[in-house]
């Protein structure tokens, strides 16, 4: 499967507590923090949730 990066590019205060979770589960801390994950439906569909805070490579 094909590798991606997904990084937080805005702060997660003010958001809603569902989105701050799946960030979260993501495995996103801070702003600038960025994990690779594997190109699946899941996450691709988390990351559509909260595709205003984080940037994908």
């Amino acid at each position: 499967m094909a590798k991606i990066n997904v990084t937080l590019k805005s702060s997660i205060i003010g958001s809603s507590k569902r989105q701050v979770a799946t960030v979260k589960a993501l495995g996103l801390g801070k702003v600038n923090s960025t994990v690779v994950h594997e190109d699946t439906p899941q996450i691709r569909g988390m990351i559509a949730k909260v595709n205003h805070l984080v940037s994908v490579e």
